[in-house]
């Protein structure tokens, strides 16, 4: 979902400072030092995640790496991304990007067979495409054949055939029964309540991500319990709002020059917790896991969903990304601050094809 030119600049900007940082020491932190949080407000996954991030027991964030970190990359060009439709879906329809992006957010997750570690991939439209941009590519493919994929009523009786059909690729795309499952809610929904399509849900919202339960996020996380992205971790509830944030922003990306998708709280974004950017953290010496903790994933064990391992890795991520962006932000003129999202972009874009492996835990939530 990133632009080729964007990863080589990235590549050929970090590299020197990511491998130094990596051969830093990576031990953890003191438990009695004192959590230094971040200053951004009224994000509720950030205000979330106290409890993880003060009593961690394998996962540890390091505040002088995230300075060390910061006083590079804040000369970095850290654009806004502009989020290009592929194939040019929705041109000339802001309508149509909404329906495209977020239909196709329901089923962002898991590309690489869990067994095999074998990556979804197939040819179209004269190139090979992998992972979540496969995904882009067999819906654009079933909308040119017919199929419509972005009406809510045909999503509510999708039957297991039809995906398998519509998802043809090298190999069966991953957990496709339980993204059956998450399309036939989704679509369920959609048809009783918004004439069958996203777009006639985001424009009933304020354009906003959270108003007192009433925004973007705050509904989805209600209406579409796809969406409802959260975990317990001692007794509190942690909210991680993957795939809910990361399906407005691209929206929000593709749409903003025109002004036709404007959020007045985009700033309340957190990183999008997944499998990658902890392995950038990881990288940069920014975050460090317990022995055990690193024995479990150089091995590509199981993790489970909502262990406490697979929480303090995603919370942690959230938290050290939020500080990243802060201090970077200390550093950088008044006109070029940036937002949580701009970081995120810039470490999964450089570390999203690295051979480093990265926790495995199968779940549908990213």
């Amino acid at each position: 979902m990133r632009t080729p030119d964007r990863r080589q600049f990235l590549e050929a900007i970090a590299t020197a400072g990511a491998m130094t940082t990596l051969s830093g020491t990576i031990g953890a932190a003191s438990k009695s030092s004192p959590v230094r949080w971040p200053k951004l407000t009224g994000s509720p996954v950030l205000d979330s995640l106290h409890p993880v991030i003060e009593h961690s027991r394998d996962v540890r964030t390091h505040v002088d790496k995230i300075v060390e970190v910061a006083n590079w990359m804040a000369y970095e060009e850290l654009p806004m991304p502009d989020y290009q439709m592929p194939f040019d879906v929705g041109q000339g329809s802001a309508d149509d990007v909404i329906d495209f992006i977020l239909t196709a957010d329901c089923v962002d997750t898991a590309f690489t067979d869990f067994s095999t570690h074998v990556k979804f991939q197939l040819d179209y439209a004269g190139r090979h495409w992998s992972d979540s941009d496969a995904l882009f590519a067999c819906m654009k493919r079933a909308l040119d054949n017919g199929t419509p994929i972005l009406d809510g009523k045909f999503l509510a009786q999708a039957t297991r055939p039809e995906l398998k059909r519509i998802f043809a690729g090298n190999i069966e795309l991953p957990m496709l029964d339980e993204k059956l499952h998450v399309w036939r809610q989704v679509g369920t929904v959609l048809a009783e309540k918004y004439n069958g399509r996203f777009h006639n849900f985001v424009k009933s919202c304020p354009p906003r991500l959270y108003d007192n339960g009433a925004g973007i996020i705050d509904r989805m996380v209600k209406e579409f319990p796809r969406f409802n992205d959260v975990s317990q971790y001692d007794g509190a509830t942690i909210k991680f709002y993957k795939l809910p944030q990361l399906g407005t922003w691209f929206v929000y990306s593709a749409l903003r020059k025109g002004n036709q998708f404007p959020l007045e709280d985009v700033g309340q974004m957190t990183a999008f917790a997944d499998y990658i950017v902890p392995v950038a953290l990881r990288l940069l010496g920014i975050v460090s896991y317990s022995a055990e903790l690193e024995q479990v994933i150089n091995t590509y064990q199981m993790i489970p969903r909502d262990s406490r391992q697979e929480v303090e890795i995603r919370a942690h991520c959230i938290y050290a990304t939020a500080l990243l962006c802060e201090e970077v932000n200390n550093i950088r003129p008044r006109e070029q601050q940036i937002i949580i999202p701009q970081i995120d972009a810039r470490l999964w874009t450089h570390y999203h094809t690295t051979w480093w492996p990265h926790h495995l835990t199968r779940t549908i939530m990213y």
